[in-house]
């Protein structure tokens, strides 16, 4: 029996059987059964993602189960590649689950639906017809809403992100499937084989491209269709927040690559410089949306924009090239951004399982009321550190050589194009490189803040260490980290075959060295040229203490007293200064009540200083919208009169408006 087709089918079978335990079994056996059928399931996923990229590609095809098309279902290596990163993704979250269900983090709800979630993950990138994937892509999209509206601790919160996400992800289905319809009845069939042999008109082909590109987009948090995740991922459980994070959102990537570069063969150049600005967009305005938030997840939430931000500008660029002739940059190109899509699946599986642990431990994901956690939580700190420096674009970080990748695409394509790619290409390296300084910058803030230095609350003193399967949850997600820091090549030929256009790397198991361009770098011996260095200076720096006479002395307070948490960094004093210099794009919300003594206006009793830091997008662009929304709908209360003769005269007048339509049309 084909591999990928035995995968896929036990995934999705132990998937509906772990939903169904999720159920029915007693806790605390309900927790084990989800998690580890979850676990099991991925590790399905990862089997049959793997033999679709070893060449092991199926097709089959069952009819009368759907209306109309029945169901379809192929995995090549393009959606084994996907299909591969979401079975890893659920093999951490499942084991993580066990210990999170446990400890009262998860309602029965949460553990059937979780299983099921990642079975419709699964699914998606192996539908092989529209409806199919529609379906698949429907159940993902109500899986997932259940799971974000399940978390139990903050339910104003909750509801609020529900809605958003329950809108924009609707909202954006419809997107998908208007362009899918429009493009099937073109095509005169709905299988994607007879959508790639169709013969499509450039006005049909640009229609279905946007319309799913929009789609697509609202799944992957790119702007401005991103509202929705900075509020739904912090509120779903931190298991479900990683799966989404770090799965769910690459089905938007997967969708546009499908679409655009293999159903539709590509397009024109402006297509992709569309995609491309789009991702340099999302990348700068989610890295700086991340750089000024206090909340750990949703911190992590605007980090996801940013990182499918830079994978869009690699799919963008790589549609660029081939539109221009240059198969070996384009290949480059989307080798890069398909590399990063299991970079950032690895590390930011880590840091949400993390920020879970945090969450577990202290109560509370405020980075301003952590501080300390490095005594009482060492292996979660251990992980958020590594986490933290995998997501760095700098050695030895995870996410280095996929944007040592992409920026070589972006370098190598200034002088191979014309006009246009002169012009979009530097502003792209530009968009890659501050993205990068800004991502260490966010990190270290989240890092420095959170678990060094001093508790800055009791709930932080009073902090406790995570149970062992949440623990070994984020064991197996640093391992990956590390796997693919030190050696990126493990993955490339896999990324190669995904692109469609080989290998992009022949430089062996070490080195990374770059087919038909100029190009090469070694991840491993970097890093351990980084920490021969470190270990060389810290033995030169204690030989030289060594040799001088200590004495103790009180750390120097500049005459304050006695050094406290109240003096410390916080978070938000950490991102004041680069709040000055992006004041006009962040436009922060600042805010001082000054209490005077009563005897006198001029003595201070206390002061209260409050900075909010609104999504601009979402003030100037959204609640504009939803205001006008509300008012249509107060209008709109009048027509609802309660007389039946009034709402059939509604019914008759919408069909003869229809029918006057379809005349016109015809």
């Amino acid at each position: 029996m084909n591999l990928a087709a035995a995968g896929l089918g036990a995934a999705g079978a132990i998937g509906a059987a772990s939903a169904v335990a999720g159920l029915v079994v007693p806790q605390p056996a309900r927790a084990a059964a989800a998690g580890v059928g979850t676990a099991l399931a991925g590790a399905a996923g990862v089997a049959a993602g793997a033999a679709a990229l070893s060449g092991s590609s199926f097709s089959v095809a069952w009819q009368g189960i759907l209306p109309l098309s029945g169901i379809a279902l192929s995995v090549d290596a393009l959606g084994g590649l996907f299909v591969a990163v979401i079975g890893a993704v659920a093999i951490a979250a499942g084991v993580y689950g066990i210990g999170y269900a446990r400890g009262g983090g998860d309602s029965r709800v949460t553990q059937a639906m979780f299983p099921l979630f990642v079975t419709a993950m699964l699914l998606v990138p192996a539908a092989a017809s529209v409806g199919t994937f529609l379906v698949c892509w429907e159940l993902m999209a109500g899986t997932s809403l259940i799971l974000v509206l399940t978390e139990h601790r903050r339910r104003g919160e909750v509801a609020s992100a529900g809605r958003w996400y329950a809108v924009m992800t609707h909202l954006g289905f419809v997107a998908i499937l208007c362009g899918l319809l429009v493009f099937a009845a073109h095509a005169g069939g709905d299988t994607f084989e007879a959508l790639r042999r169709a013969h499509v008109s450039s006005a049909a082909s640009t229609l279905v491209f946007l319309l799913t590109l929009a789609g697509f987009s609202s799944k992957a948090g790119i702007l401005p269709l991103h509202a929705w995740l900075p509020r739904a991922h912090p509120e779903a459980p931190s298991h479900v927040s990683a799966l989404m994070s770090a799965a769910m959102v690459n089905l938007g990537v997967y969708g546009i690559v499908r679409v655009g570069s293999d159903l539709l063969g590509g397009g024109p150049r402006w297509w992709w410089v569309l995609v491309l600005a789009l991702g340099a967009l999302s990348a700068v305005y989610g890295i700086l949306q991340a750089a000024m938030n206090t909340d750990l997840k949703r911190l992590l939430g605007y980090s996801t924009t940013e990182n499918l931000g830079l994978v869009l500008v690699g799919v963008g660029a790589a549609g660029l090239f081939a539109a221009s002739g240059q198969r070996t940059l384009a290949g480059l190109a989307l080798a890069a951004a398909l590399l990063h899509v299991v970079n950032h699946a690895a590390f930011k599986t880590l840091l949400f399982l993390a920020a879970g642990s945090v969450l577990h431990g202290t109560g509370t994901r405020d980075l301003d009321a952590l501080g300390g956690l490095r005594a009482t939580m060492p292996v979660t700190t251990g992980m958020v550190g590594l986490g933290a420096l995998a997501a760095s674009a700098l050695p030895p970080g995870t996410a280095f050589a996929s944007e040592w990748l992409l920026l070589q695409a972006l370098v190598h394509g200034l002088p191979a194009g014309g006009v246009t790619t002169k012009v979009v290409m530097p502003v792209a390296v530009a968009a890659v490189a501050l993205t990068a300084g800004l991502a260490v910058a966010t990190f270290v803030k989240a890092f420095g803040v959170g678990f060094l230095a001093k508790p800055r609350t009791a709930a932080a003193g009073r902090a406790h260490e995570s149970p062992p399967s949440m623990l070994a949850g984020m064991g197996l997600a640093a391992a990956a980290c590390v796997a693919l820091a030190a050696l990126p090549t493990l993955v490339l030929p896999g990324v190669g075959a995904a692109s469609g256009m080989g290998d992009p790397s022949v430089g062996g198991l070490v080195t990374i060295q770059l087919a038909g361009v100029t190009g090469a770098v070694s991840p491993l011996v970097l890093t351990l040229a980084l920490l021969l260095g470190g270990m060389v200076l810290v033995t030169a720096l204690r030989a030289v203490a060594a040799g001088r006479a200590r004495r103790a002395a009180r750390l120097w307070d500049c005459g304050g007293g006695p050094l406290s948490a109240r003096m410390e960094y916080t978070a938000t004093s950490f991102a004041e200064p680069l709040q000055r210099v992006f004041d006009d794009v962040v436009g922060p919300e600042t805010d001082l009540d000054v209490d005077h003594f009563a005897e006198s206006q001029y003595l201070v009793r206390a002061l209260r200083y409050r900075r909010r830091v609104p999504d601009r997008i979402e003030s100037r662009f959204y609640q504009p919208v939803l205001a006008a929304v509300a008012a249509w709908g107060r209008a709109g209360r009048g027509l609802a009169t309660g007389s039946v003769h009034r709402y059939l005269g509604y019914g008759f007048s919408t069909v003869v408006g229809v029918l006057i339509l379809l005349a016109v049309i015809q």
